[in-house]
């Protein structure tokens, strides 16, 4: 006599796996790295500062085509979700000079901060970034949920912060 399980225990059975697996790739989520964003008015931000928000950080360069053809949708898109809980913090590489990198951020009127990585360690804490663009979305809870090298999808950003953010305008 072949012995079968029941439905409910079956269905029982595959919610509690289904729930397992979602814990699991909740807690394998990275951590961002602790670190400080020094910006170019000299204000410094922190990483454990920016938890509770949505947290996109960029890195570019002014000799990065792909760099500036985003910065337009990235400046429409902290436009649009920074008062829902977006924060943007560009990080200029440490081989762009800081006054070119401050020429751009005020010829373009780049309203999310902007930091200069002048030693590099802001790129090196961040799987050591030699790419750009390259840039890493961290959750509320301050785990990295999305590490893009090459120009951001904003359909799927938007998407994403829809999501984690609610509806926006």
């Amino acid at each position: 006599m072949k012995k079968t399980l029941s439905p409910k225990l079956l269905i029982a059975l595959l919610v509690a796996g289904l729930l397992a697996a979602l814990l699991f790739s909740l807690q394998s989520k990275p951590g961002a790295p602790q670190t400080v964003f020094t910006t170019l008015s000299g204000q410094q931000i922190s990483t454990e500062q920016l938890r509770g928000k949505v947290v996109l950080v960029n890195f570019w360069a002014t000799t990065c085509t792909g760099c500036i053809a985003e910065m337009p949708h990235l400046i429409e898109t902290y436009r649009r979700y920074q008062p829902k809980g977006l924060e943007i913090v560009a990080v200029a590489m440490a081989y762009d000079p800081p006054a070119h990198v401050a020429n751009y951020a005020e010829k373009n009127k780049l309203p999310f901060p902007v930091a200069l990585d002048i030693d590099g360690r802001i790129a090196a804490a961040f799987n050591d970034v030699k790419l750009t663009p390259t840039a890493f979305i961290i959750d509320q809870q301050g785990h990295i949920v999305r590490n893009v090298v090459g120009e951001l999808d904003f359909n799927a950003l938007h998407q994403y912060l829809d999501q984690a953010l609610g509806r926006a305008g």
